[in-house]
């Protein structure tokens, strides 16, 4: 029943922010971005869906729930993508957005993505982050302190950060 919800999550939530808005409701309008780039388009597509697919897999297999506010999983996740980066499913967003942006090139995706950053931030600021310290503890606390929260440093396996497959 967990998949089953958190597919649906996956459909709504990531789909409608990085799918429907972007595509049918943002995409028309005069290009800001030269047409040359839009095939810079494809890999970002690729590699935001992969991060977010890959994070809900996690999510799913090791954390035992959904990236759902409203039905959270039962461990913290600290594998996968989370070894590199605390909030891969925001950042593969913003890579989905920046391939949209590139694409169809008009200043509305490029203002809908700068206040899709403004809006991630700020929920991982106010909510996300003072949740996961009251629901996790220790743990999550030195999560923050290993792991950064937007920008992934490369080798963070191998200089102290968290390991491939702990969870807590």
């Amino acid at each position: 029943m967990t998949a089953v919800r958190s597919l649906i999550f996956l459909i709504v939530a990531p789909g409608l922010a990085a799918i429907y808005v972007p595509i049918y409701v943002l995409s028309e309008g005069p290009r800001i971005i030269p047409q040359e780039l839009a095939f810079l388009a494809i890999p970002l597509w690729a590699s935001g869906a992969a991060v977010i697919i890959a994070c809900f897999w996690e999510f799913l297999a090791r954390g035992q729930g959904t990236p759902a506010p409203i039905d959270p999983p039962r461990r913290l996740v600290v594998s996968g993508m989370y070894r590199y980066v605390r909030n891969p499913i925001y950042v593969g967003l913003l890579l989905a957005l920046g391939g949209h942006l590139l694409w169809f090139g008009t200043a509305a995706l490029l203002y809908y993505l700068i206040g899709a950053f403004v809006v991630a931030h700020t929920f991982v600021i106010l909510y996300e982050e003072p949740t996961l310290k009251r629901r996790f503890g220790a743990a999550y606390e030195e999560y923050l302190r290993t792991v950064p929260r937007w920008i992934p440093r490369l080798g963070m396996g191998e200089t102290g950060g968290p390991s491939a497959s702990r969870t807590v």
